[in-house]
C-alpha cells in the first residue's frame, strides 16, 4: 500500500520535467524564427541566401536620379560565376551595407552609382586593377569621360565566367570567343569591321581561336592609344607575334618570313630606325596597317581589296606615291617572300651571282696578298740578300 504514492508522485515530477522542457524548446524556436524573420534588417556578415531572398525576385529594380536601375540577382548564374565557384559572398563586395533599409544612394544617376562601386574589384585583383590606371581607359576617365570602361562593364560581377584555366593561367578558348562581342559594347563600329576580316570571319563564324582577337594587338588591362606614333611604329612587331610564329602559320601555308623581309626593304629598315631610337617620333614609312588595313584587313587574294592583287596594290602604293599610275610600279615589290626561281627569278639569280662572286673576288684579293706578304718575307730571309 506504500508503493503506488511514491509511483505517482515519480510520475508527476516527470510530467513537469517534460513541460518544463517543451517550454524551453518552444522558447529556443521561438526564439530562432525571430532571428530568421529579423535577419534582413541585419545583413552585416549575412549570407547569401538572406540577401537573394529578396534581389532574386523578378523585375526587382528601383530608380537613381529618376532613371530604372535593376536590383534583381539570378542565384543560378551568380552560382555558375566565377565568384559563385569561388564562394564569394554579396557583402565581400558590397561593404557598405550593414542594415535594412540599405543606406541612401547618393549617386545623382546609375552610371555614377556604377564608377562609385566599382573600385571594389580592387581588394581582390589588386594586379589587375593597378594595369588599368595606366591605360587609354583609365586617362580618359579621369579627363571627365564618364562612359570609359570600368572593371564591372567588361565583368558583370553576378554572371562573370573563369577567364582562365585553373592550371594553365592561360585564356580559355570560350573566353577567347567572346572577346570581340564584350569590347563592342562600346566600339560597336570597329567590331563591324573585325568581323567582316579575315581574322574576325575566322573567330565569329568558324570558332578558330588562332586568330588575333581585340585583346593581343591592344592589350587587356593597360590597353595603350593606338594613335600615338609609339604604337604605329612598333606595329610590325606586334603583327609579327602571330606572323613569325612557325607552328601557327604552317596550319595555314603563311611564310613566317613576313618581318624578316619587311626590315631588309627601305621601308621596314627605316620604321626598325624609328622603334627603336625615336620611337615616339612619327615616321612617313608604311607599317603593316597601311597595306593591310586596321580592323577590316582582309586575305591578301581578295578580289575586291587582297593586295596580292597588282591592281590593288597600286592603289596602296598610291597613298605615298600619288604620281605613280603604271602596274609596273608593284613589280618592284618582293612581296613577304624570299625570291626564287619561281617568284622573281632575275633578283634570285642576281643574289645569287653576287652570293658566289663576292665571296671569290675577296677570298682571291685575300689568298692574293697573303702569298705577296709570303714572298716578301721569304725574298728578305735569302743568303746574301742586302738590307
Amino acid at each position: 500500500m506504500r508503493h503506488p504514492i511514491p509511483l505517482m508522485t515519480t510520475s508527476i515530477r516527470g510530467s513537469g520535467l517534460l513541460l518544463v522542457l517543451g517550454g524551453i524548446l518552444a522558447g529556443l524556436f521561438l526564439l530562432s524564427s525571430t532571428a530568421l524573420a529579423a535577419a534582413p534588417t541585419q545583413v552585416g556578415g549575412t549570407s547569401d541566401d538572406q540577401c537573394l531572398a529578396c534581389h532574386q525576385q523578378t523585375n526587382l529594380q528601383t530608380e537613381i536620379g529618376g532613371q530604372p536601375i535593376s536590383l534583381t540577382i539570378n542565384p543560378e548564374a551568380f552560382a555558375r560565376s566565377v565568384h559563385g565557384v569561388e564562394q564569394k559572398h554579396c557583402v565581400d563586395c558590397h561593404t557598405n551595407i550593414t542594415s535594412y533599409p540599405h543606406p541612401a544612394v547618393t549617386a545623382s544617376n546609375p552610371r555614377d552609382f556604377s564608377l562609385e562601386l566599382y573600385t571594389t574589384c580592387k581588394r581582390c585583383h589588386v594586379e589587375q586593377y593597378e594595369k588599368t590606371l595606366d591605360s587609354v581607359h583609365q586617362r580618359a576617365l579621369a579627363a571627365g569621360n564618364t562612359s570609359a570602361a570600368v572593371c564591372t562593364d567588361c565583368h558583370d560581377p553576378h554572371t562573370q565566367a573563369r577567364l582562365t584555366g585553373i592550371a594553365s593561367g592561360v585564356l580559355t578558348p570560350r573566353a577567347r570567343l567572346a572577346v570581340p562581342e564584350t569590347c563592342a559594347q562600346c566600339h560597336s563600329s570597329i567590331f563591324e569591321d573585325y568581323r567582316g576580316s579575315v581574322h574576325g570571319k575566322a573567330l565569329t563564324d568558324e570558332g578558330n581561336t588562332d586568330v588575333p582577337t581585340c585583346i593581343d594587338c591592344h592589350g587587356v588591362h593597360n590597353i595603350k592609344d593606338p594613335t600615338t606614333a609609339t604604337f604605329r611604329n612598333s606595329t610590325p612587331f606586334l603583327c609579327a607575334t602571330c606572323h613569325t610564329d612557325p607552328e601557327v602559320m604552317g596550319k595555314y601555308g603563311i611564310s613566317t618570313r613576313v618581318l624578316d623581309t619587311y626590315l631588309t626593304d627601305f621601308h621596314g629598315t627605316t620604321v626598325k630606325m624609328f622603334e627603336e631610337s625615336y620611337p615616339d617620333q612619327p615616321t612617313n614609312k608604311p607599317v603593316c596597317t597601311d597595306c593591310h588595313g586596321l580592323h577590316n584587313i582582309q586575305r591578301v587574294d581578295d578580289a575586291g581589296t587582297g593586295i596580292g592583287l597588282r591592281e590593288n596594290l597600286l592603289v596602296k602604293c598610291q597613298r605615298c606615291h600619288p604620281d605613280v599610275t603604271t602596274l609596273s610600279f608593284t613589280d618592284a615589290w618582293l612581296s613577304h617572300y624570299d625570291p626564287s626561281p619561281a617568284d622573281s627569278p632575275l633578283v634570285y639569280y642576281v643574289q645569287l651571282f653576287y652570293k658566289i662572286f663576292i665571296p671569290v673576288v675577296l677570298g682571291g684579293m685575300g689568298l692574293f696578298v697573303a702569298s705577296d706578304i709570303y714572298r716578301r718575307i721569304v725574298s728578305r730571309r735569302k743568303p746574301g740578300r742586302q738590307a
